[in-house]
């Protein structure tokens, strides 16, 4: 499935690896253990240059990786071809995969019948609990990415129907505090500044939702000298965004007004015809979270008479009143459809607590079904490596401090 530069894709890859100080240790350590070796991992991740290191880290471990995309515009085709014919992994995915490619190309990761599966959405889990049952008898146990991912799978262990142990990565503070935050915002705007080339400053941008991914978007968007307003569903999220010091409003109100909305949720049609009837004129619409569904493409495609393409990821409606609105990247996560992906050194963090994860799953295979948090002593430990990677030091409590804390009659 090779389409892309590989000498780019190449030096993609070593440019992202030689900043990922992080992972090259907790590789090490993998190695070391033994605990991979000739382990099958299945991965549905985004397919770029830092996650090509963590498939690399995986396979120099003695694992046997085969690696899709998690969505159909997020491939980099250098990249995917770098991994194939430099580094031997197998690898199905390309830019602009049709629906129908991008289940057969999970299908494939399926077809080694993984040990170990690396999910950032939730598609190869459900994939497996629907369609290709016969998996499941050798599966020990998943890793999901994603707040979608977590929202779907928390669902299915609802229902009764999650039969393997998964665990959140997403919620591990290491990752949601800083990929969600850091690596969302930063990498949001780089997607909009790319995609439009437009100035930020002075205009009014909205952000619907104010979790973790929603806090970073709104804090780059206003360091950049947008006016930025939160849409909520939820209170105490909507009280936090207040006292940080954002308008909050419902979207029907904050369109009106609004160059630019951004959706970070989670939920579908965030966005939805009652919306778009009252957009301002040359309202710019775009995505970060998981799916294409949170800014309804179909009531968009209903209320206009046309549509061109004005810029590469920029699509232009005409609505029936000759109002213009400006669609990016199809509605599809916009960070990594035009944008890059998170920063570097961002995804080292969250992708070694993805590779200890699945190391902790194949040492631990007495886990039940469900979803599990991330073990307190990963999230730790990835810690411990990132400030020791930026040369930091911090304190530690002395024994009488020690003491003190865990003396409930010490404030006597």
């Amino acid at each position: 499935m090779r389409e892309g530069n590989v000498s780019e894709g190449i030096r993609k890859i070593e440019w992202a690896r030689s900043r990922m100080e992080i992972i090259r240790r907790v590789g090490d350590r993998i190695k070391k253990d033994g605990g991979l070796s000739g382990v099958k991992v299945g991965m549905a991740l985004h397919v770029e240059a830092k996650t090509a290191v963590l498939a690399l880290i995986l396979q120099d471990a003695g694992a046997i990786v085969r690696l899709a995309s998690c969505n159909p515009m997020s491939t980099d085709d250098d990249v995917s071809a770098a991994l194939m014919e430099e580094y031997g992994v197998d690898v199905y995915a390309r830019k602009g995969e049709s629906v129908d490619e991008y289940y057969a190309n999970l299908n494939r990761v399926l077809d080694i019948r993984p040990n170990i599966i690396i999910d950032d959405g939730g598609d190869l889990a459900y994939l497996v609990h629907t369609k290709r049952k016969e998996i499941i008898q050798g599966l020990i146990g998943g890793c999901e990415e994603t707040t979608t991912g977590v929202l779907r799978l928390r669902a299915m262990e609802k229902d009764g129907v999650l039969k393997i142990p998964v665990i959140d990565v997403n919620d591990a503070s290491m990752k949601r505090m800083f990929d969600n935050r850091y690596g969302t915002g930063q990498s949001t705007i780089d997607g909009i500044i790319s995609a439009t080339n437009l100035l930020m400053a002075g205009k009014c941008a909205v952000v619907a939702g104010y979790g973790w991914c929603g806090r970073g978007i709104a804090m780059r968007l206003r360091g950049m000298g947008a006016r930025v307003v939160v849409t909520e569903v939820d209170e105490v999220k909507a009280m936090e965004a207040l006292l940080d010091g954002f308008a909050v409003m419902p979207m029907h109100d904050a369109i009106k007004n609004a160059d630019i909305v951004v959706t970070a949720t989670g939920c579908r049609d965030v966005v939805r015809e009652e919306h778009l009837m009252v957009a301002k004129d040359g309202c710019i619409l775009c995505n970060a979270g998981h799916f294409n569904v949170e800014v309804s493409v179909e009531d968009l495609e209903k209320i206009s008479v046309r549509k061109r393409k004005v810029r590469e990821y920029v699509e232009e409606y005409v609505t029936k009143d000759g109002r213009k609105l400006y669609l990016i990247a199809e509605g599809r996560l916009l960070n990594l459809v035009v944008g890059q992906g998170h920063p570097v050194e961002i995804m080292d963090m969250s992708f070694s607590i993805q590779a200890l994860c699945a190391d902790y799953l194949m040492a631990h295979r007495e886990i039940p079904p469900g979803v599990h948090p991330v073990p307190s002593e990963i999230d730790r430990h990835v810690a411990k490596l990132a400030l020791e990677s930026r040369n930091v030091k911090i304190d530690r409590l002395t024994s009488e401090q020690l003491k003190y804390l865990s003396d409930w009659k010490a404030g006597t």
